[in-house]
């Protein structure tokens, strides 16, 4: 039986391409947009929980916080 889960993205650009990581699974993707980035993030992670299946796990908390730079 399938069912859907719903798991958290994290997109960043890197040169010309933007990288989709899992953070719940550590999976990762690249893709040349940010809608290309997560299709392959989608078929990357379906392919992992295929040889891993998934065990009870809980979202990770997404905050943000600030830190002095040198400017």
């Amino acid at each position: 039986m399938t069912k859907e889960k719903t798991f958290t993205a994290v997109i960043h650009q890197e040169g010309d391409l933007y990288v989709a990581q899992c953070p719940e699974l550590e999976t990762v993707s690249q893709g040349r947009s940010i809608e290309e980035a997560l299709a392959n993030l989608k078929e990357a992670t379906e392919l992992y929980l295929e040889e891993f299946p998934l065990h009870e796990m809980s979202h990770p908390l997404l905050t943000t916080f600030e830190a002095a730079v040198n400017v």
